[in-house]
């Protein structure tokens, strides 16, 4: 373990809505897990977060709304704060990026980065709505997909086949402010030269180590394709202004100036201590490991374009590591809080407790890989191990205590080599669980930690206390004095994850509130010590109570689709219109990312007759791996159009389902045979 000081930052989440379970997942439940283990080592750790109050999601949401930005950003920076501190999450500062050191902290540190000739100045064309008197951001221009004919796309993806867009792509854009027709207008702006920096990028990060495979593995796709220009300004009102005279008007583009967050709450936080200059000890001190908690959607900012400008402006520490989850998905469908398939955290409040939470996902998080949560789930996790397992080993051990012990700590004398084996289970398994928080394997370090509690429930059956009151209380009294000391080490080592429920034990046995992880031992309670037994920590969940959880969640995804569960038939058409298409059986021979794109892929098909080149927006729904040799219709003579600068000859089939994932419409016809 390092003796550095830490500092530790989740992802700033947007102050445009409520928390729900994906968030929780994603970034904040595993860094309060290691803050929470490293606290009790004794490090020096400081855990920052806040709201991120910039952005166009932002703006939208008070459009809708009819209200100011500032309103939005209030009301749920409160409230998730709250929500936050309900959880347990032990931020030591939450700020926002709205605040005056903020701004300060983020336009000092664009200044310093223009002096030094960092950025491109570029002009471009952006599409501008002149009766709103504003260039569009991507998101406030709608017009038809070029890519699949959808009417609702928007200027930087297409919600319906998902192909990643432009807004000058769009066939007849609008403004989806006013619905007029914008006009491309020339404008000028700051962009970041991230593949001038590449190298001293790649340099860095061949310096890291024990990163996860999927967090390298998603930076080192980005670097094979070979960074671009990323713009650190944009055409908006709301956000930090660009302290330049000639940038009137723009503000610095909010993942620039949402990592920076980072700093500035650290700088407030510093101030609220009483020690203004405390936060250059975590930020420019060498001696300091920083780490970035965050979802994968993230890991291009943190891991590239944040420490490229930390790396620019100098001074800083960068990032340990990025221990960045994967998603979460939730009843087996993609989380999604515009159809309603969401869990919002306020609202599990009002049924559980936060504790039953934390467990229950904290040993199915998506650490490499997706994962899923599912109320039966979260129902067996607390009934079947929390409940059966820790709970009913802590109410036995403490009640037969009271019972038959006069409520003491009784002495041991004479263990047998039963008893020694069960004390042993102690050293044994906080090393494996300190082994697991060090490595940022969390659900190994929860399952370490709750198979102490197993260890205890078989020691105490098979050493049968209540048989041995009668015929050996010395074998009681040993039985009952190593039960209660797996208890109070149980106390520390599940902490981190149920700290609400653990101060409640740490009562009955009368530890002290101090305890540190080094404390963990088999002789923590000394004998005589009163032990104060009452309700028992956990109890079971219901049927009806998860039965009312998945029709709520029914019920709201209902609510926010009301239309049938596929799109309603199209008109007729003749006979005549259909057989202009020229349908054919296809094999897919290669395909490969498009670079700049995370949505469109590069294939060459093979059509019988010729082979194709044909651009598809869907990366996020195959594995590109297996893609070699897919049986595929293809809408042979579609017009040939450019899209990311690639040529596509046809449109490859695919069916959409009711989560909106697509799937290929197959053939086992011999590539080139028609299609009719």
């Amino acid at each position: 373990m390092s003796d550095k000081r830490i500092l530790v930052t989740s992802a700033l989440p947007y102050a445009n809505g409520p928390l729900h379970l994906g968030h929780l997942a994603g970034a904040y439940l595993t860094a309060d897990l290691y803050v929470r283990y490293k606290r009790l080592t004794g490090a020096d750790v400081v855990y920052i977060c806040g709201s991120d109050e910039h952005g166009v999601p932002i703006t939208i949401a008070a459009e809708k709304e009819g209200v100011s930005p500032q309103d939005i950003v209030d009301r749920f920076h409160e409230m998730n704060k709250k929500v936050f501190e309900d959880f347990g999450i032990s931020f030591d500062y939450y700020g926002r990026t709205s605040s005056k050191v903020h701004h300060e902290t983020s336009q000092e540190i664009f200044l310093n980065l223009h002096e030094k000739g960092f950025f491109k100045k570029k002009t471009e064309h952006q599409l501008y709505d002149p009766k709103a008197d504003m260039f569009l951001p991507d998101r406030y221009v709608k017009g038809t997909c070029p890519n699949c004919g959808f009417e609702e796309a928007y200027g930087d993806q297409c919600e319906k086949c998902g192909t990643s867009l432009s807004p000058t792509e769009l066939i007849d854009p609008v403004s989806a402010l006013t619905g007029e027709k914008p006009e491309l207008k020339e404008t000028e702006h700051w962009y970041m030269p991230l593949g001038d920096k590449q190298a001293d990028l790649e340099k860095w990060l061949d310096t890291r180590e024990n990163w996860k495979p999927n967090v390298m593995g998603q930076v080192k796709s980005w670097l094979h394709d070979g960074l671009a220009d990323r713009a650190a300004t944009r055409d908006l009102s709301w956000g930090v202004p660009v302290p330049l005279d000639e940038a009137k008007g723009k503000v610095l583009y909010v993942w620039f100036d949402a990592p920076i967050g980072y700093i500035s709450a650290t700088k407030e936080w510093a101030q609220e201590t009483g020690k203004p200059d405390a936060w250059k000890d975590y930020w420019q001190d060498e001696n300091t490991e920083l780490y970035h908690f965050i979802g994968k959607d993230n890991i291009v900012f943190h891991c590239i374009m944040f420490p490229i400008v930390l790396m620019e402006n100098g001074g800083y520490v960068l990032p340990k590591n990025v221990p960045a989850n994967e998603f979460l998905n939730l009843e087996g469908k993609k989380l999604s809080t515009s159809r309603g398939w969401a869990v919002w955290l306020h609202e599990y409040l009002e049924d559980f407790e936060p504790d039953l939470l934390r467990y229950a996902l904290g040993t199915t998080l998506p650490e490499s890989k997706d994962s899923d949560f599912s109320w039966k789930d979260f129902q067996a996790r607390v009934n079947n191990e929390l409940a059966a397992v820790l709970g009913n080993f802590v109410f036995r051990a403490l009640s037969f205590t009271s019972k038959f012990a006069d409520s003491k700590v009784p002495e041991l004398k004479d263990p047998t080599q039963t008893d020694l084996d069960a004390l042993k289970a102690i050293a044994d398994q906080k090393e494996k669980v300190t082994s697991a928080y060090e490595n940022f394997r969390f659900k190994e370090a929860i399952n370490e930690s709750i198979n102490l509690a197993r260890v205890g429930n078989k020691y105490f059956t098979e050493t049968e206390p209540w048989k041995t009151r009668k015929d050996n209380p010395q074998a009681c009294n040993n039985s009952l004095y190593v039960s209660l000391q797996i208890c109070a080490a149980l106390a520390v080592l599940m902490e981190p994850v149920l700290p609400t429920s653990m101060k409640k034990l740490r009562g009955q046995l009368g530890l002290d509130e101090g305890l540190t992880w080094n404390d963990i031992s088999d002789s923590m309670l000394n004998s005589g010590t009163d032990i104060n037994p009452g309700d028992v920590l956990f109890t079971k969940v219901e049927d009806d109570e998860i039965d009312a959880q998945i029709r709520k969640l029914e019920e709201r995804a209902e609510a926010s689709n009301p239309a049938p569960k596929f799109p309603a038939l199209k008109d007729n058409i003749e006979f005549g219109d259909f057989m202009k298409l020229d349908l054919r059986a296809g094999e897919i021979l290669a395909a490969e990312k498009i670079e700049k794109s995370d949505k469109l892929l590069k294939l060459q098909v093979n059509l019988g007759i010729e082979k194709r080149t044909i651009v598809s927006g869907i990366a996020k729904h195959v594995d590109l791996d297996t893609l070699k040799g897919q049986k595929v219709c293809v809408v042979a003579n579609l017009a040939p159009k450019k899209l990311m600068g690639v040529e596509s000859q046809g449109m490859i089939l695919m069916a959409e389902d009711s989560e909106g994932n697509l799937k290929f419409a197959e053939t086992t016809a011999e590539p080139g045979s028609p299609i009719t």
